[in-house]
């Protein structure tokens, strides 16, 4: 029963990074984000990032990855999580509702050299779009990370980015797939 589940599950993600493979519109769009981070970290910009759950996470591994090491021995990258803040995130949800805690983050700490990226399996968490909206009004380039489905997104961010996948999990795994090679392209660029 078990061996039967597994199976079928990496076939579900080998199916879903295939989609991903075949699609020259969604190779260019990752490969644009990079550009726009490269452009950004070059400028003394940075890269902003959030979702919620296990978005929130992705956020957080990202942000990790460019202040850390992704693959090379190199300079730490701006890079930050607005997810990983509890105070602010429990007294902005607090006094401003939930729907802003990504938001009032975004109009504290973003520039027009800035990169903002949401990350939503959805791409219709409110938060998320409201951060986009602000990040939009500062000047910032904005980006989102998705489901294939239509969403709110769609029509905020500068580039979306849609993973392919038939469920949330599948999709969870498309973007952590595609934010590990962001990761490797900004790495190669910036560091030699």
């Amino acid at each position: 029963m078990e061996n039967k589940l597994v199976k079928k599950r990496v076939t579900e993600h080998i199916d879903a990074a295939n989609l991903l493979l075949e699609d020259e519109k969604l190779l260019s769009g990752i490969g644009a984000l990079a550009q726009e981070i490269i452009k950004s970290l070059k400028n003394r910009g940075k890269l902003i990032v959030m979702g919620n759950g296990g978005s929130a996470a992705d956020a957080q591994h990202m942000a990790a990855e460019f202040t850390g090491r992704y693959l090379k021995e190199r300079e730490p990258f701006a890079a930050i999580a607005l997810s990983t803040n509890s105070s602010s995130v429990t007294a902005i949800g607090n006094d401003y509702g939930f729907e802003n805690v990504f938001k009032r983050q975004v109009n504290a700490l973003a520039g027009k050299s800035d990169v903002v990226l949401g990350i939503s399996t959805s791409g219709n968490s409110e938060n998320v779009v409201k951060a986009l909206h602000e990040a939009k009004s500062i000047g910032a380039f904005t980006t989102a990370i998705v489901g294939t489905k239509k969403c709110k997104l769609d029509s905020v961010a500068d580039l979306c980015i849609k993973a392919p996948g038939g469920s949330t999990p599948r999709i969870q795994e498309m973007h952590i797939l595609i934010i590990h090679m962001v990761c490797e392209i900004v790495e190669q660029a910036m560091s030699g």
